[in-house]
């Protein structure tokens, strides 16, 4: 009897811990509703069973659960792009990042949905934001990540090994409602630095990035085609493990997307050139010079993830680097996703500033929302899944006071998978817990 009452005390107490799945319907009435992909005045979203049903001028259903949205805008959930949200705590406090890989024995392998953690106080911050999806990629030499360097991951050659490292791992998508259960899919893409932190793992110089590239993948046919002898040792010695060897084969197959971090135009150039000598499914991420070779990427059809904020010529990487390149790509017909500050692990929910600052250097309004809703889940093969109000897609809606790329509007409510979510997070429980009762002192008031 003892031991059945524990079971159920703590099957109790996990179901206090993780939000029953939503099953009432909620009615959202009244408000200029941005669908991602056009824009509905005075418009009704339903809800029900953590999905939208409909999007349109009705009334609410009978029985809904109404919102009053008068006044206000109501946006699909935004998608953090290149973030290390729940991969990573304290950046500068190893134990707590998990999106970093230092061994020289794993690489490609490396999946970094098994480090995430759904009790990140980084994830109501973002949300917060209106950030209700987020791809969380390994991080890399040369990765907005940030708090890796050349010398935290292995090199070709390096600790015995002879793995040429220029592989980061896999990553992950994820949702930031309540519960235990925040991923949504593992191993969406590939990831890879180029251009000098790519020349830096592969030895130090960009040609040799390149060959041992070609290389890699040239074994990795040679092994996706003899698998039989390479269980019986008949096939020479290859440069990578077998677990980097069959995470790599949806690469070389073309079937899982590459991301490559890459920032010069001529690295652009020249990664776009092995893209279509290796048959490799691309996505750029950082691209500052993108601007410059516009149409080469739009030829491509290569999408690209940015921060349209990066302007200045930190290095020679970004000598061009400019405010305008988000809607100069956009003008050239590229598919562009835009990301938040900093690896958007702390700073995630800047990703809507970013996008109002592209708006106000010449990105057309509506492919500034675009860019954070349902550009990424079609750069990440996981459009009408996400990223937009329409029947079937992810219940995930934030209502905004005002314009959401108008960094004063602030989210009233929150749904995640049809979900609503409480408008608090760490840093706003600490305010208030420290918040004085008594008059400030005379120094202090206005």
């Amino acid at each position: 009897m003892r031991i059945s009452q524990m079971v159920m005390g703590a099957v109790a107490s996990l179901m206090l811990t993780v939000p029953a799945l939503a099953q009432e319907t909620v009615a959202i009435v009244g408000g200029r509703v941005l669908t991602g992909t056009s824009v509905v005045e005075n418009g009704t979203v339903v809800i029900s069973d953590g999905r939208v049903v409909s999007v349109g001028q009705g009334g609410a259903p009978a029985g809904a659960r109404v919102i009053d949205a008068a006044g206000k805008v109501v946006a699909p959930g935004f998608v953090a792009v290149d973030s290390g949200l729940a991969g990573s705590e304290v950046g500068s406090v190893g134990g707590t990042n998990d999106l970093a890989n230092r061994s020289n024995t794993l690489s490609a392998a490396f999946d970094v949905s098994y480090g995430l953690d759904p009790w990140s106080f980084t994830l109501p911050v973002a949300r917060l934001g209106g950030v209700t999806r987020a791809v969380v990629v390994p991080q890399h030499p040369g990765s907005s990540g940030g708090h890796v360097h050349e010398h935290d991951t292995a090199g070709a050659g390096e600790g015995g090994y002879h793995t040429p490292g220029l592989f980061a791992g896999q990553a992950a998508v994820i949702h930031l409602g309540r519960g235990t259960d925040i991923l949504v899919k593992p191993r969406v893409a590939m990831t890879a630095p180029f251009g000098e932190a790519g020349a830096g793992v592969a030895g130090g110089a960009r040609g040799a990035e390149y060959t041992l590239f070609k290389e890699t993948l040239a074994e990795v046919r040679l092994y996706a085609r003899n698998k039989a002898a390479y269980e019986r040792a008949g096939l020479r010695d290859l440069m990578l493990s077998r677990a980097d060897l069959e995470a790599l084969i949806p690469v070389a197959n073309g079937d899982m997307p590459l991301i490559v971090t890459v920032h010069r135009a001529s690295d652009i150039q020249q990664v776009l050139r092995l893209g279509r000598e290796e048959g490799v499914k691309l996505i750029l991420d950082g691209a500052e010079e993108g601007w410059l070779v516009a149409s080469d990427i739009a030829a491509a059809g290569v999408p690209v993830l940015l921060n349209p904020v990066s302007n200045l010529p930190a290095n020679f990487e970004v000598r061009a680097a400019r405010m305008e390149n988000a809607a100069a790509l956009d003008a050239a017909g590229v598919v562009i996703a835009i990301k938040g500050n900093e690896g958007s692990v702390h700073r995630a929910r800047e990703t809507r500033y970013n996008a109002g600052n592209a708006v106000s250097h010449g990105l057309p309004y509506a492919s500034a929302i675009a860019a954070i809703t349902v550009n990424p889940a079609r750069i990440f093969g996981m459009a009408g899944q996400f990223g937009q109000i329409a029947p079937g897609a992810a219940g995930d809606v934030v209502v905004w006071s005002g314009d959401p790329l108008e960094p004063l509007s602030q989210p009233s409510a929150v749904f995640v998978n049809g979900v609503e979510q409480p408008l608090e997070a760490r840093n706003l429980l600490l305010r208030d817990r420290y918040r004085q009762a008594t008059p400030m002192p005379p120094a202090y008031r206005n």
